[in-house]
Parts: C-alpha cells; structure tokens; sequence
C-alpha cells in the first residue's frame, strides 16, 4: 500500500464527554484527520464538551446516537446504519462500545478493527465486556495497549499476547502557560502569590483513591500550602465528610469539574497522582508538560511517563505515609522542585506530542491493511 494512501478511519466510543480516554480519542482523530477521513461515533447523545467541540470544528463528521440508560439495542441497527454509511476501512473502538459494535463490523467485513484499551483489562471493562473481548480478540479485534503495564494485563486477562503498543499523547502546546496565566487564574480563585499549590485532576472515584490524597495532604499539617482537586465522583461527599472532620476547608479545595484545566495547571506548583490503578494517565502528560513535577503512585504506565528522582517522585500504591513524605520533600526543596519541573517539561515536549501517537497508530492501521489481505485497490475504492 503506498504511504500515501488515504483511508477512511472510524472511531466509536461512548461518548466524547471530559474523561481522560474520550480527550485521548479526540486528540487521536484531530491527529489522524491530517493525513486521513477520520470520522467518530458516540453511543451518548452529544456532550457539548470541548473536545466535542475541537472536532466540530475541525470539520470531523460525528454522528451521536442517543443511547438510553443501561442495555440499548436499538444500537446495533444504528452502528450498522453508520457503518454502511461510511464504508470504512479501519474501525477503531474504545471502551465497552464492542457489545454493540461486534455485530455488525462482523457482517460488514471491515478490513481492520482494533480496540485500544486505555487501562489495565482487570479494570477497562465489566465482566461482560472481558468475555466479549476474550472472544474477539483472539483473531476479529486486534488489541492496542496504552503501556508495557496495560499490554502485560491483557496477556494476564486474556492469554493472548498484545504486541501493539502506541502511548497516549497530548497536545504539548495548549499545556504552555506564562507567568501571567499563574497570576491571573490565583487572582481569580483567590489564592496567594506564596502559596504552594498541589493540583489533582481525576475523578473522585475508587481508582484514583482520593481520600489518601486528602489524607497525606493533612499530614504535612502546613498552613501555606492548598490542595486543588479537579474532578466529580461518587466519592464526593465522602470526601467533604473527612474535609469538614478534619478542618481542611480552607486549604482542600474540591472544585468539580473545569474546562481550564490548562490555566490551573499554570498556576499551580505540584501535579498529584494517588490512583490505584491506571493506564497511561493524560493528566500525568498534560501537568508534565505545563511544568510540574509529579507526584504519584507508581501504577500502570505511569513509571513510563515518570522517572522517580528526575520528573518526580513516585510511590507504592495505598501507602499514604510514603506519598505524605513525597510531598513534603518538593514541599520543603524549592530548588528540586523546580529541577523536576524543567526535566517534566523537557520530557513532555520530546515525548507526548500528539503526532507521535497518531504517526504510531497510522503504522499499525496500515500494516494491519496489508495484512488482511484486504488492502487492495477495490477496498480502498
């Protein structure tokens, strides 16, 4: 197939909503829709969120199909409408979107139809889904893991090995803020030009494992430092409960969810990291590459991302009392911290760029065509 070659890609996903694996498919489509006729289909109605947005506007054709609550299967005629449609070559799935989709991309004879799994598969979807993938995995979807972490669960999972491996990436430049965006976003949530800021973007859910985050933050018991946290989730209230108990309301600050994740970044000092579990982390790449050392668990892919000791300091997960010391130790270093900080940024613009990811996935697409056997004249008519 000559390099060259455009083809037609679709990508269905939930939703294009504001979570880390919605923003990677939208950075990934933005990407790809340079060189290819990348379109996207959300089983959701539309988000109106801003990666929903950034699509629209790049004039990528998006279809959202009004998914109900719970079991749907008015979406398997609707997949199939799209699908006949637009005739693609390449089908690209994410999340729990192959219950729905399997069907008719098996009646339809696509070419190629991959499934990236952006967390460890212990996690990445429910019991359904892993029996649904166990199955087509094994010669209709070709798996493409997020990190080293995330391809050895699908072995683990799946007993099947996973040798697609493409890292998420970001757009490194819309992370770059002056001094002035710092000055500007303190200005208007009323924080201190001496404050340390500590920032977490994630959802207050049990895989980022919030409340050891709040819990090594109280330990460090120090008047001028703040904890921002950027997310919703169940865990909430749960959350406010231990904030109010503790006396934390003026330093713990559980703003929900924001659009300017980029100018919290600017402003704030450390990124914070307590998850459970993960993949290959967006919010890890997007406070690298505003300039933020990290502090975090060392789960999934986030060793690959961060180099304890050099971008940041990374710690067993649960232990609370080791993340309470990472913590106080950039804390209390100002020159460390800022060390950490230029090495974070120094890595994220040599290694987050989305033309990476989308360049490795392009690789893989095309050599998956050619390998279908498909790949010939009158498929790519």
């Amino acid at each position: 197939m000559p390099a060259s070659e455009r083809f037609r890609i679709l990508h269905i996903v939930p939703s294009f909503s504001v979570g880390g694996a919605e923003q990677f498919v939208g950075h990934l489509m933005l990407g790809l829709s340079r060189t290819h006729d990348v379109s996207g289909v959300g089983l959701y109605p539309a988000r109106k969120s801003p990666i929903e947005s950034k699509l629209i506007r790049a004039n990528i054709p998006l279809w959202h199909l009004g998914k109900h609550l719970g079991f749907d299967p008015r979406m398997f005629s609707c997949l199939d409408r799209v699908l006949r449609e637009t005739r693609p070559h390449v089908v690209h799935t994410h999340m729990s979107v192959l219950r729905y989709a399997l069907p008719s991309l098996l009646r339809r004879r696509i070419p190629v139809v991959l499934h990236t799994l952006n967390n460890v598969a212990e996690h990445e979807t429910d019991a359904f889904g892993r029996a649904l993938q166990w199955f087509a995995f094994r010669g209709l979807v070709l798996p493409v893991a997020v990190s080293r972490e995330v391809a050895a669960s699908v072995k683990r999972v799946y007993g099947v090995e996973c040798n697609a491996m493409v890292p998420n990436c970001i757009p490194v430049e819309n992370y770059r803020r002056s001094l002035a965006d710092r000055v500007r976003w303190r200005e208007k949530e009323r924080f201190d030009c001496e404050a340390i800021l500590f920032t977490c973007v994630g959802r207050l859910e049990p895989q980022k494992n919030p409340l050891l985050l709040v819990q090594a933050f109280a330990a460090l018991n120090n008047p001028r430092i703040h904890l921002i946290m950027l997310g919703e989730g169940s865990l909430r209230e749960q959350l406010v409960a231990y904030i109010r108990e503790h006396g934390l309301e003026r330093r713990v600050h559980l703003l929900g969810k924001r659009n300017e994740v980029p100018e919290c970044l600017a402003a704030s000092d450390v990124f914070v990291l307590s998850s459970n579990w993960e993949g290959n982390p967006l919010a890890v790449m997007e406070a690298m590459a505003a300039g933020l050392p990290v502090v975090s668990t060392a789960v999934g892919g986030v060793p690959e991302l961060v180099e304890s000791g050099q971008q940041g300091i990374l710690v067993p997960p649960g232990d609370c009392a080791a993340f309470a010391e990472a913590m106080r130790t950039l804390l209390n270093d100002p020159e460390k911290r800022t060390a950490m900080a230029n090495a974070a940024r120094v890595r994220a613009t040599a290694a987050f760029n989305v033309e990476r990811m989308a360049q490795g996935y392009e690789r893989i697409y095309r050599a998956a065509l050619v390998t279908s056997g498909r790949a010939n004249a009158a498929a790519l008519a």
